[in-house]
């Protein structure tokens, strides 16, 4: 398989985060978003919203959006699951995944920030928008957690920490205040000590500076 994507995109971190989880091979693709590589005329007809990740099948065909992506290699590769067996425990971890995949990620990406300037905001302005909203997600994810799991739903990772690790690098880049929401902070410190985790880090991303 082939992965476009981008060192410090947090969509496309989700993705490779369950690629080392699930022990599955493939080669990064760098799809460099802050120099525009996204935009180029061959890459667009394989992803139409010019964005990453952009998941390429060892048979050719091409998956786009990565909560598509985490659905179908948790469909053919079910070891370790994202999702607990049981339909409603199920439903709760994907409704904390979502506040951060529906509800933070599309307010708070690089095409928000450069059409907020493109509109005569300044780049104080873009970091309050984005550190606004952010805080406002993180905030409303730590109110659906259970007390008790070392991570977000287990102890063991599921499609949530999938979403919110990235988030928390994401949040930490812009400067959100992240008091009062140690509870994540301590989910963030145990995915974190896990090799999947460390592998699909930014900073071991071989396009990363």
């Amino acid at each position: 398989m082939q992965l476009h994507s981008y060192w410090r995109s947090t969509t496309a971190y989700r993705v490779r985060i369950a690629l080392a989880l699930k022990g599955l091979p493939y080669d990064t693709r760098a799809v460099d978003l802050a120099r525009g590589d996204q935009l180029d005329e061959a890459y667009a007809r394989v992803n139409p919203i010019a964005g990453v990740p952009t998941l390429v099948l060892v048979d050719g065909r091409v998956l786009t959006q990565s909560m598509a992506i985490l659905d179908y290699l948790d469909r053919m590769h079910p070891s370790p699951p994202l999702l607990p067996e049981d339909p409603f425990a199920a439903a709760q971890v994907q409704a904390a995944a979502y506040v951060i995949a529906c509800d933070i990620h599309p307010v708070n990406n690089l095409r928000v920030g450069a059409r907020l300037k493109g509109m005569g905001h300044d780049q104080l302005d873009v970091v309050a928008w984005m550190t606004h909203w952010m805080r406002h997600g993180l905030t409303a994810y730590s109110q659906l957690l259970p007390v008790g799991p070392k991570l977000s739903f287990a102890d063991t990772p599921t499609l949530a920490d999938l979403c919110l690790i990235p988030q928390l690098y994401n949040a930490r880049r812009w400067g959100v205040d992240l008091t009062g929401l140690e509870r994540l902070t301590e989910v963030e410190q145990h995915c974190l000590a896990l090799p999947a985790f460390a592998q699909a880090g930014p900073e071991a991303q071989p396009d990363a500076p």
